[in-house]
């Protein structure tokens, strides 16, 4: 029963075997950075009442990673990504636009494109009302507006830029 283990043969399956665990908790790491991930939420959030969002401003709404404007009766969710690589896409106050701060691409309040390298305006996210809250879609993204279409609203930039540069 006392069987004799081979020193040089021990050290050699240790080795393969912490090498194999190390192997295993990488690829274990690594599917759960890379795996694809549903959007916030994955359906409906629910965010702020509709007589919140005033008209000629944006409300940015975390939990939908989402912005929301107003224009006339309708309220629009705009997602915060950049269409160009993704970038979160903040709203400048003091020019009253959109403007990434990746690449330098611009939008108008509701999205739509003025410059930059981007290939088309903010995707939006749909939007229903129910007892005066507004609910956001973000399981839903419809593509923003072509890069070549006529704004729909007419607002010059309110000042400069907060980066600066536009």
């Amino acid at each position: 029963m006392n069987e004799h283990i081979d020193r040089r043969a021990f050290v050699s399956k240790a080795w393969k075997g912490g090498v194999a665990l190390i192997g295993l908790a990488g690829a274990w790491t690594s599917w759960d950075l890379l795996r694809p991930r549903r959007g916030p939420g994955g359906g409906e959030v629910r965010t702020v009442a509709a007589d919140v969002v005033p008209e000629g401003g944006v409300v940015e709404v975390t939990a939908a990673r989402a912005y929301l404007t107003r224009v006339g009766d309708e309220i629009v969710a705009i997602s915060e990504k950049c269409p160009h690589l993704g970038c979160r896409v903040p709203f400048c106050e003091q020019s009253g636009q959109f403007e990434c701060p990746c690449h330098g691409s611009v939008f108008n309040r509701l999205g739509e494109y003025r410059e930059g390298p981007t290939p088309r305006g903010m995707d939006r996210h749909p939007v229903r009302i129910e007892d005066g809250v507004i609910f956001v879609d973000t399981a839903r993204v419809e593509a923003g507006p072509d890069k070549g279409a006529p704004e729909t609203i007419d607002e010059p930039p309110a000042g400069p830029s907060c980066a600066g540069e536009h």
